[in-house]
């Protein structure tokens, strides 16, 4: 009798279980990309000829600074407090509002 109680209880336990695994093993479908922005990785950007191009129209040069493989990893706005004062949040939100014409 307790064997048909404790196989009772997991067989109601399976439907839900196995509705919930199928929603996470399924792919998003139509998920929407990042919008491109300054918080978004610095080689994100810089992967889009696009976004590139507004980002070094905003800061020429950008790609080849010395520092720029160990900076690349991280979003602009990340770096901007170490720039000592060389990225300005103008500048950011420039770079911003010209990436959202994209």
């Amino acid at each position: 009798m307790k064997k048909s109680l404790i196989f009772g209880a997991l067989s109601s336990l399976a439907t839900p279980l196995a509705a919930g695994m199928a929603l996470l093993a399924a792919p998003a479908a139509a998920e929407k990309p990042a919008a491109l922005s300054t918080e978004l990785p610095l080689e994100s950007l810089m992967a889009n000829e696009q976004a590139k191009a507004v980002v070094l129209k905003h800061m020429p040069g950008l790609d080849k600074h010395p520092s720029y493989d160990q900076m690349k990893a991280v979003s602009l706005r990340t770096i901007m407090p170490y720039s000592q004062g060389r990225i300005k949040a103008e500048t950011l939100d420039a770079i911003d509002a010209d990436l959202k014409t994209l």
